[in-house]
């Protein structure tokens, strides 16, 4: 095991204790019943101060966080973040975390944005492993920080066995593909005007290290993406430290703004050291896919 790997089960075991000792009380009451109060007791009772410590967080439309009441497939729940500003130099949203309040390691991920960005749009599948608050908090250039909140009723997604055939799995293992979709605007239109949606596709299991192996029942162990990096000309535009949270085949959307033709470049590594690397031209006004050979 990788001394990151181990770093990573570490911490999220910390988070979980601190997690599962807080939940107690929401099952006692009865989860159908919860008040918002309840449900909320891992975010108030210690996670919120874990990581922002003494922070005003404001709950407004700066960001709207958009999942499903009762997600259909606990392993697979679409998530999708929506930004209430446009990426300015002047004034953007820089940083998102996403939490599961009460999943194993509750830390999703965490988002990092540009005013290249265009917009600090975010979409992507992850695992729930009980009825929990989902939120995700944005931190704007400035330092402000603003939040937004679902309750989603799932479980089971972290545990939840592999949907692919493992020789499949292994073959397409580390593949990439970008999916581009031009959203409007001039030649000479501003970057938030001529902003392209773009969605990045990983073959990866992304094994979260608590599923049992239906033939062996042993676990496999974890093995999951860690960092992703998306870089248009070299500069910067997005990036990503995601945990096991993050469903089978990691699929990411978001905003860039290019304003001449370049190289889009994502790069991946994870919990084995292991690193994957796309490489797409770029033409403003364009659609397209690209795949890894």
């Amino acid at each position: 095991m990788s001394t990151r790997t181990a770093r990573a089960i570490e911490r999220a075991v910390r988070v979980a204790s601190l997690s599962l000792m807080l939940m107690v009380p929401v099952f006692i009451t009865g989860v159908a019943q919860a008040t918002t109060a309840e449900e909320d007791m891992v975010w108030t009772g210690g996670l919120r101060n874990a990581y922002f410590e003494d922070r005003k967080i404001l709950a407004d439309d700066l960001i709207t966080l958009e999942a499903p009441q009762r997600a259909e497939n606990a392993a697979i729940v679409p998530i999708s973040i929506k930004a209430g500003i446009p990426q300015t130099e002047q004034r953007y949203i820089r940083t998102i975390w996403l939490f599961v309040d009460k999943n194993p390691g509750p830390l999703v991920g965490t988002f990092r944005f540009t005013p290249e960005s265009g917009r600090a749009d975010l979409g992507l599948r992850l695992r729930v492993d009980a009825y929990s608050p989902v939120r995700a908090i944005a931190e704007t250039n400035d330092g402000e920080l603003h939040m937004s909140r679902q309750f989603v009723k799932a479980s089971g997604g972290c545990s939840a066995p592999p949907s692919s055939d493992a020789d499949a799995a292994r073959k397409n293992f580390g593949k990439m593909k970008f999916l581009l979709r031009n959203e409007g605007g001039a030649e000479n239109a501003t970057a938030v005007e001529q902003r392209t949606l773009a969605q990045l596709m990983i073959r990866h299991p992304n094994r979260s290290g608590l599923q049992m192996d239906q033939v062996t029942h042993l676990y496999a162990p974890p093995d999951f993406v860690e960092q992703v990096k998306v870089r248009f000309e070299g500069k910067e535009i997005f990036s990503a430290e995601t945990s096991f949270a993050i469903s089978e085949n990691p699929s990411f959307r978001f905003y860039f703004a290019p304003q001449y033709e370049g190289e889009l470049t994502a790069e991946v590594t994870d919990t084995e050291g292991r690193h994957f690397s796309e490489t797409y031209r770029v033409r403003p006004g364009t659609d397209g896919a690209a795949a890894s050979d």
